[in-house]
């Protein structure tokens, strides 16, 4: 655990004109509507992810080849835009609904050029959020940013010192899910190592997770039901806002099994009994009224779940729900961990292919709510982003490029300096809160452990 100790570090970068890089031959001029999963008010913002790529010297395949990252990705980019053209477009909205449809206009997607007098290196030994200057590393073109009318992905490449290299992205959350954005760039990473095409064709069908007609809501969905806000803000805020990264290894993850009932011991996933430990820890930290609600949002692929047809592989569109786990302050606080434990597993197993066909209808009918955020906790595993392959290997680092302040904690992919592979999530609290949730954590890794959390990184 350690804030980042590149919190000081200046650089400087220099970017050439952004250009819009759009398909490497014509496509077609259409409409296509998303999905009413994929056009919810939560997901009508930019989210930011970010890559870090070592010179760790040239791979076989760039023999003879051009070896400038920036040509390399801008091109991969134009000939996968070939087979995903609706990201070349722009959004519109449909009628009183709201509805969002691609207009496939073949415009592009925003590309910039860049250059940092920095290495690697110079981000510290372990890469994680939030990162320096990251307004230089994804600079905010100006209009580009909304959802309507806009380019639908951004991209910068920026060159460092040593030979290494970043690709952060900023894209349109409408249009996909964190999967169905690596799915994209895997397929450019193809195509930059020579691939004549891509190995996983792009599905749209977004139909499959629209509204039912007519619509039937038959499940219940507490991530939209709003909660009074008794203290007067949606999310805690205070100045002395503190972002801390934690780690869960082999180690850290096995004392916490060993805090559960021995039938769930082998049942849960890790990321169950994190998530349980973290919401527990939070809240007992937070210090709410005990008899209020609060909640813990799990995302949850709905890929995997059984569907009737199948959701198709290549499928790119936001496929998730983020079902709520409830419960009042006072029990979450008192009861041991088992208890937490088994509010997540249920509510994820709540996610099935009726699940989804609820959710749609609900949020249509509903006139598309935003997640409710009142005393709520956002989870998300994005383990696998780093695994895209420009032709330098893969990422040293491939996640979020920044921490969202009080309320969402992703889980991203980490060694440490042991050599220990694991999970980092970067929590966001109140100073004061912030030092309670550390004992809170490390009392319940020491009752079965005598490691102190502080020192796992």
């Amino acid at each position: 655990m350690a804030a980042s100790s590149t919190a000081g570090l200046v650089f400087t970068v220099r970017r050439k004109p952004p250009e819009l890089v759009a398909p490497a031959k014509p496509t077609p001029r259409e409409f296509k509507l998303l999905s009413d999963i994929d056009d919810q008010d939560c997901l009508r913002f930019q989210i930011p992810s970010i890559k870090f790529y070592r010179n760790d010297g040239p791979s076989s395949w760039m023999e003879g080849r051009e070896r400038d990252p920036v040509k390399v990705i801008r091109e991969a980019i134009a000939k996968t835009l070939v087979w995903y053209y609706p990201f070349a477009g722009r959004l519109r909205e449909l009628g009183p609904g709201r509805k969002l449809a691609v207009d496939c206009t073949g415009e592009g997607v925003m590309f910039i050029e860049a250059d940092a007098d920095v290495t690697v290196d110079h981000f510290g030994d372990q890469l994680q959020p939030p990162f320096p200057c990251l307004d230089q590393l994804l600079f905010d073109v100006p209009g580009s940013g909304g959802i309507l009318d806009c380019p639908l992905l951004l991209i910068q490449v920026t060159r460092l010192r040593c030979g290494g290299f970043i690709v952060a992205i900023r894209a349109n959350h409408t249009m996909c899910d964190a999967l169905g954005q690596l799915q994209f760039m895997k397929a450019v990473g193809e195509i930059a190592r020579g691939a004549s095409s891509i190995s996983v064709q792009p599905v749209w069908q977004r139909e499959m997770l629209s509204a039912r007609e007519p619509p039937h809501v038959t499940c219940a969905h507490r991530e939209y039901s709003e909660l009074p806000d008794t203290k007067g803000a949606i999310i805690p805020r205070h100045r002395d806002m503190v972002v801390r990264s934690f780690f869960f290894g082999p180690k850290e993850v096995s004392a916490l099994r060993k805090l559960v009932p021995s039938h769930l011991q082998d049942k849960c996933s890790t990321f169950e009994v994190v998530t349980a430990c973290l919401w527990r820890c939070r809240t007992i930290a937070l210090q709410p009224n005990p008899d209020e609600e609060v909640r813990v949002l799990c995302s949850v692929n709905a890929r995997g779940k059984y569907f009737n047809p199948p959701l198709p592989v290549g499928y790119y569109g936001n496929a998730f729900a983020m079902p709520a786990a409830v419960s009042t302050a006072g029990r979450l606080c008192q009861n041991p961990l088992g208890y937490a434990l088994e509010l997540v597993m249920k509510a994820k197993a709540d996610v099935t292919e009726e699940y989804m066909r609820s959710l749609a209808d609900f949020l249509a009918t509903k006139g598309r709510p935003h997640i409710a955020m009142v005393r709520s906790y956002l989870v998300s595993d994005v383990t696998r982003f780093r695994d895209v392959d420009f032709g330098w290997g893969k990422a040293a680092y491939g996640g979020p490029a920044k921490v969202k302040i009080g309320w969402v904690s992703f889980y991203v992919p980490f060694t440490n300096k042991k050599g220990e592979r694991g999970i980092l999530v970067p929590v966001c609290l109140p100073g004061p809160a912030m030092d309670k949730f550390v004992v809170q954590l490390d009392s319940m890794l020491n009752s079965s452990q005598h490691t102190n959390i502080a020192s796992a990184l």
